[in-house]
Order: structure tokens, then C-alpha cells, then sequence
């Protein structure tokens, strides 16, 4: 189990227990990145203070206050904007990013692809980064024996596993990356931006693979601007906009809700309708 929890006082509040079929509950999950500026002194000012610089300090609010459940077997789909909070919440599920505030619980194995060949060492081979991928992931060897020719053969780079990534294109990046998550059994597959890798015979082969996940009881959550996707695999579904959870129903409702609000544009559209 994954348990991420931060409070804004000395002695935290007892979360309440989650259901039984509860994989991931994320109980008032803030997220805040501080990120350090430089301005460039002016002569003038450069004279002033003798050549100091200003250090500026700025806060962005990733995440604002999401609160959400995710049942056992359920596909959550999450729509929004560039920037609206998705990848930081599903790394915040992951347990890559800590929460700046609130609580993330996380029950089962979790198989995570959220990034074109994160975790992915460029100067070993990929047979080297498959086997060093599934112990990450708390396969045993016997295990990685027994999917590796899964996987190389999902992938369709027989012919190239013994070669260093660095001579890899994107699009073998992405065939890997997809064929290790998918190929390690987990409880519990996160996925941001991944089916739209590869060439349109292995999308397609991908999409169905998402789709005997789902019909196997998995857990996911789907990160995806492809709102067709998010329709066909998902039950449930959630809408992100600037950091905090707008609309959460069907897929139907919410992929409705976000185009109407893309073609009417944030001014036109009255947020607290929702």
C-alpha cells in the first residue's frame, strides 16, 4: 500500500476508512510547486547593489483541495487542459509527488506509464531496462522469465532489445514503455498520454489491450485528450480545470460538459452551473 498524507497542523485528523473496494481514495490532495526566478539586473540596478540579484520566489497551486474515491475494477477517465492538474494528480497517485496538503491511499500494485520512456535508462539495452523495470515493480526473475517474451513480442522489437535505448526512436520508446506496464499484472495501471504511441497498427493493438484490461477487473486511470478513448474504456470520469476537480460522472456527461466548454470558452461558460 501506498500511503502519502501531509496536514496543515501538528496532529492530523483520522482519515476516515475507506471501503473495502476502495483502490485509491485521495482526501483533500493539495499539491504546490515552488520554483525560484532570476531577474536580470539592470545597469542601474546592477551599480545599486553591486551586481545582486533579486531572487524571486514563486508558488503555483498544481492541485487545489481534490478529493475522489476509486473503486476496485473501476476505469476512471480524466479530461481537462494542458495545465489543468491531471499529470500531477496521477503522479500524486503514483507516489512519485508528494502532497502538499491532504491525504493519498493506495491499495494494491501499481504499474504506472506517464511519461515517453520514463524510468527508462538510455545507455542500457532494452532487454536490461525490461528486467530492471519488473524487479522495480516487485516481480520475481521467475516472473520476468516467464513475460519477457510477452512483452518483446507486445513491443514488436525482437530485433532490437539488445541494442542501447539511445538508438531507439519515439515511437520504440513508446511500444516498450506501453508493452512493460500493461505486461505486468497490476492491480493497479496509470496511465497519462499513452495510447497515441506507436504507428496507427499498434494504437489500434494498444486500445484493445486497454480494453482485456478493463474486462479483467483492473483498476485504471486514464489520462487522455483523446475524449473518443475516454468514452469507450472508462465507467466513470472526472473533469480537471486549473487544479481542482470541476465535474465528476459518466464519461458521456463529463466529455459533453468539457466540449461544450471548449467551444464557448471560460468567459461564456458559468462554472458553478456544473
Amino acid at each position: 500500500m501506498i500511503s502519502l498524507s501531509v496536514s496543515e497542523t501538528a496532529s492530523p485528523a483520522t482519515p476516515h476508512a475507506p471501503g473495502a473496494d476502495t483502490t485509491i481514495r485521495v482526501e483533500d490532495v493539495s499539491v504546490t510547486y515552488r520554483t525560484s526566478l532570476e531577474r536580470k539586473p539592470t545597469f542601474k540596478s546592477t551599480l545599486l547593489r553591486l551586481g545582486r540579484r533579486e531572487r524571486v520566489v514563486r508558488e503555483v497551486e498544481a492541485l487545489k483541495n481534490v478529493s475522489l474515491e476509486v473503486h476496485q475494477g473501476s476505469v476512471l477517465g480524466i479530461v481537462g487542459a494542458n495545465g489543468a492538474g491531471k499529470s500531477t494528480l496521477v503522479r500524486t497517485m503514483a507516489g512519485i509527488l508528494p502532497p502538499s496538503v491532504g491525504r493519498v491511499e493506495v491499495h494494491g500494485r501499481v504499474s504506472t506509464l506517464l511519461a515517453l520512456g520514463v524510468g527508462f535508462n538510455r545507455d542500457l539495452s532494452g532487454r536490461e531496462n525490461v528486467i530492471l523495470g519488473g524487479l522495480a515493480a516487485g516481480l520475481s526473475r521467475e516472473q520476468l522469465h516467464a513475460k519477457y517474451d510477452e512483452i518483446v513480442e507486445f513491443a514488436e522489437l525482437e530485433d532490437f532489445m539488445d541494442m542501447p535505448m539511445r538508438t531507439y526512436s519515439s515511437g520504440m520508446y513508446g511500444r516498450l514503455g506501453f508493452s512493460v506496464a500493461v505486461n505486468m499484472d497490476p492491480d493497479i495501471l496509470l496511465i497519462d498520454e499513452a495510447l497515441s504511441v506507436g504507428d496507427a497498427k499498434f494504437r489500434k493493438k494498444s486500445f484493445e489491450k486497454m480494453r482485456e484490461l478493463c474486462a479483467q477487473a483492473r483498476t485504471i486511470v486514464l489520462v487522455s485528450h483523446a475524449l473518443g478513448s475516454i468514452e469507450q474504456l472508462c465507467d466513470t470520469a472526472i473533469w480537471m480545470h486549473k487544479g481542482e476537480l470541476r465535474m465528476q460522472s459518466d464519461p458521456e456527461s463529463i466529455v459533453h460538459a468539457y466540449t461544450k466548454f471548449l467551444d464557448v470558452g471560460e468567459d461564456a461558460f458559468t462554472m458553478e452551473d456544473l
